[in-house]
């Protein structure tokens, strides 16, 4: 028996892994399909405080965020860095019509029409440098858009502009690196694993999984469920435990589209737009701008989200409604969407429905299970604590929080030291060209040098797929990582499907099936503390 099962394997479910493995819990997590594979690959890529969740007056989750940027940036400064924002300003700009801030300066400002004056903003921003405190990030300054590279791609109308610090992420990398570091400590991690039932019996869960490439069934036993499965939150409640709930998820799409490189500097933008909706675009993958997201009731949790022809075009007329060059179709390279599984509060619109998580835990069938609503991703090292603090009850002696400042695999090296990796590596690797390096360095930090050990050319590495990706490093991928498909290393372990052909990847895929590996050898299951 285990003390602890995951249902999902997304930033949540993989964060609760590894944050009960590390207080030696005896984990095992099933994802029915690849790790990362919905919500938590398909997000904005952003550590980010979340500026316009100050209008809605949600200051714990901002100030819980911000306070979360510099701790993780100091964890994974290999998948992590700083990005500076730069906010133009017209006197247009308008609130969304239902948050608490629009209402409140209707009421005492009406001759405002519903427009965000400028001492908002930049009280807002100040709000959000102060909340959380800095050691990294740089605070927010005014920019003059008439004399400096931020106003060159902006149309002339924009004068005046606000710029301030959030933080990148590759957020499917952050995913994988939580899984092995659970594993690392102990954790069973099974991808493409269904979880076909979870039945009560004599106070434990009995669970069925089912490996979805094979069709092989087998029985787990645990101690306490722990439901993270994203979208599919309220069906692994009612179909798979079978328990009666009023609780429930409000499924929200967010879409993105990824065009050519649309400027030259390396900082994002954040657009307001007269509907009081907001967008980013950020520099991406070197070669590309990236454009979202858009937010829309998704009801059908099994149809795939995809980007609408609407919701393309209402990203394109609101990033051309601020540059000089307009932004067409023809510039699209990719586009992707998810879906946020945000705890349903009754809220009015989707933009509105709260980003801030929700732990439950439910006892009705006899056993412990617990269900987790919502969240985002820069907090998801919080709520993993939160859920440990829900489950520490059932376990006697649990040990308290750990993985504050606590690096993921390979980010042991200082958050100002990637200049000084990227310099090492292609000091002992001559072969790897600039753009090789940088890439071995932002997805494996220190690990790139376990991975090219011993080579000295760059046929030591093996087959070369296209874009430099080796079978040296697919091996990697497949080994370490989890990997089963082309699909998850061109697209979640990397995004070099920008890159290579079709034909490239149907090589690789082609190649994996003949070389599947079994699944990594597992560490010993830890014992539960007090046992």
């Amino acid at each position: 028996m285990i003390d602890l099962f995951v249902i999902g394997g997304g930033i949540n479910g993989c964060g609760i892994a590894r944050d009960a493995a590390g207080r030696g819990l005896r984990v095992e997590l099933a994802e029915m399909n690849d790790l990362a594979s919905a919500t938590s690959s398909a997000s904005t890529k952003l550590f980010h405080g979340g500026l316009r969740y100050l209008e809605y007056w949600e200051v714990r989750l901002v100030r819980e965020a911000l306070i979360e940027r510099e701790t993780l940036l100091k964890a994974m400064p290999h998948i992590s860095w700083p990005m500076r924002f730069v906010l133009p300003y017209h006197k247009d700009m308008r609130f969304e019509g239902d948050t608490p801030t629009s209402k409140l300066l209707s009421f005492f400002m009406p001759w405002m029409k519903g427009r965000r004056p400028s001492w908002l903003v930049r009280l807002g921003l100040f709000l959000y440098d102060n909340l959380g405190g800095r050691d990294i990030l740089e605070g927010t300054k005014s920019v003059d858009l008439d004399n400096s590279v931020e106003g060159a791609p902006l149309q002339d109308r924009f004068r005046k502009a606000y710029e301030y610090s959030d933080c990148w992420i590759e957020d499917s990398r952050l995913v994988v690196l939580n899984a092995r570091d659970a594993e690392a400590r102990g954790a069973k991690i099974n991808v493409r694993t269904k979880v076909v039932s979870a039945e009560q019996v004599d106070g434990h869960w009995s669970i069925t999984l089912e490996n979805t490439v094979t069709g092989d069934q087998r029985t787990v036993t645990a101690k306490m469920l722990v439901n993270a499965g994203g979208p599919w939150v309220e069906n692994v409640i009612r179909n798979t435990a079978r328990i009666n709930t009023t609780e429930g998820v409000r499924l929200v799409r967010g879409s993105h589209i990824v065009t050519r490189k649309l400027y030259d500097h390396d900082k994002c933008y954040f657009f307001q737009g007269e509907d009081g909706r907001i967008i980013f675009t950020i520099p991406y993958e070197t070669d590309f701008t990236l454009i979202g997201t858009t937010d829309a009731d998704h009801d059908d949790v099994s149809k795939r989200p995809e980007c609408t022809p609407e919701e393309r075009d209402y990203l394109l007329a609101f990033a051309s409604n601020y540059l000089k060059t307009p932004v067409t179709r023809d510039d699209i390279v990719w586009s992707y969407s998810g879906v946020r599984p945000l705890y349903n509060d009754g809220a009015s619109s989707a933009t509105a429905a709260t980003r801030d998580y929700v732990l439950k835990v439910d006892t009705s069938a006899g056993a412990p299970m617990l269900n987790v609503f919502g969240g985002k991703i820069t907090t998801y090292r919080r709520l993993a604590e939160s859920a440990l603090e829900k489950i520490a009850p059932f376990f006697d002696g649990l040990p308290d929080r750990w993985t504050a400042g606590i690096p993921l695999p390979g980010g042991d090296f200082p958050v100002q030291g990637v200049g000084d990796l990227k310099a090492e590596l292609s000091s002992r690797y001559s072969f790897l060209s600039p753009r090789w390096c940088t890439r071995l360095v932002k997805a494996y930090g220190t690990d790139a040098f376990e991975l090219l050990d011993g080579a000295k050319t760059a046929d030591d590495l093996g087959r070369n797929f296209g874009s430099d990706l080796s079978e040296r490093e697919v091996h990697w991928l497949m080994d370490k990582e989890y990997a089963r498909t082309a699909q998850d290393v061109v697209w979640r372990r990397s995004k070099l499907g920008l890159r290579m052909t079709p034909q490239e990847i149907d090589a690789l895929d082609d190649w994996m099936a003949e070389h599947a590996a079994a699944p990594p050898a597992q560490a010993p299951v830890a014992r539960a503390q007090g046992e």
